[in-house]
């Protein structure tokens, strides 16, 4: 596990890179499973409007 520091001033963060990577990762996955829902919402309510 490796990690980084970032100082600022006077203060001082440690960044645990690992954590980082894994939040990304499932931002993305939201992301993707987002776009997916939406575009097949989107398709279905183009169907029931050509039903009509």
């Amino acid at each position: 596990m490796s990690t980084r520091l970032i100082i600022d001033g006077n203060a001082v963060y440690e960044i645990d890179e690992a954590c980082e990577a894994g939040k990304k990762r499932f931002a993305e996955e939201t992301a993707e499973s987002r776009k997916q829902k939406w575009s097949r919402g989107r398709g279905e309510r183009q169907e029931n409007t050509r039903e009509k």
